[in-house]
């Protein structure tokens, strides 16, 4: 499984997780000096918020794919310079000890299968007092969508490209990510989830983010584009004639914490 993604394409697409990171970023009290983590940074469209939110502070932008941090930088750099650092990096083995203020993430920490090692990770990569704030996918996410991926899987000529399958997600509840953070050592813990439906007009546009963004790792197993194009092509007909029509039924996992002084 290739941990790149379109970014190009990804940049132009995503603005459903840009909207619900605003949303995250405008829940935190920054002064303005501060020294955070992106985790998670994508294309550097949050990323942008965080910098201008932080006139005298700096952030280090960091993402798992390459072409993400590539565009990253490019998007990013002529404006803020060395305000912004770029670190291509998986969320399961940073390297960082005691360095930031604060932790922001979105739309990424449902792809790390092992929550536990990640927010202990984040602890590590935390100051005494520091903060973490974040938003992903939680549990029961995309599951009307996902039944109806499940069910296409199954069928031929795609069942054979699918067996021993697993999930990419952690799609985690609040309580058992309450008891996850408090055991890596978080405190001033909350968490919480919210339903946020995801309509889409054009059939066209809704088979293109689905391809870009949701099923990339189910695609990966199918070996032809021919195969690929008649498993979107079939997936994206039926949920067009579903009530309501092409949505994605996305439902989002809210947590903050502290690391104690």
């Amino acid at each position: 499984m290739s941990h790149e993604w379109n970014a190009t394409l990804y940049h132009q697409i995503s603005a459903p997780q840009v909207s619900w990171g605003k949303k995250v970023l405008a829940r935190i009290s920054l002064r303005g000096d501060e020294t955070v983590l992106d985790a998670g940074c994508g294309t550097g469209r949050l990323t942008r918020d965080l910098l201008e939110a932080l006139p005298r502070g700096k952030v280090v932008a960091l993402d798992v794919s390459r072409n993400m941090i590539d565009a990253a930088r490019a998007y990013l750099t002529p404006e803020f310079g060395d305000r912004v650092e770029f670190v291509t990096g998986d969320l399961l083995e940073m390297p960082f000890h005691e360095q930031f203020d604060g932790i922001l993430s979105t739309a990424s920490f449902h792809w790390v299968k092992d929550h536990d090692v990640l927010f202990a990770g984040l602890y590590r990569a935390l100051r005494a007092g520091g903060w973490l704030c974040a938003q992903c996918g939680g549990h029961r996410n995309l599951d009307r969508f996902l039944t109806r991926v499940n069910t296409l899987m199954s069928t031929l000529p795609y069942q054979r490209y699918f067996q021993n399958f697993t999930s990419p997600w952690e799609f985690a509840d609040p309580a058992t990510t309450a008891v996850r953070l408090k055991s890596a050592g978080f405190e001033a813990i909350d968490t919480g989830s919210e339903e946020k439906p995801t309509p889409f007009d054009d059939p066209a546009e809704f088979q293109q983010f689905v391809a870009s963004v949701v099923l990339r790792r189910h695609l990966e197993r199918l070996p032809t584009g021919d195969l690929r194009g008649t498993f979107l092509g079939t997936l994206t007909s039926e949920c067009a004639q579903a009530a309501p029509p092409l949505l994605l039924d996305y439902v989002r996992l809210n947590l903050q914490a502290r690391k104690p002084l």
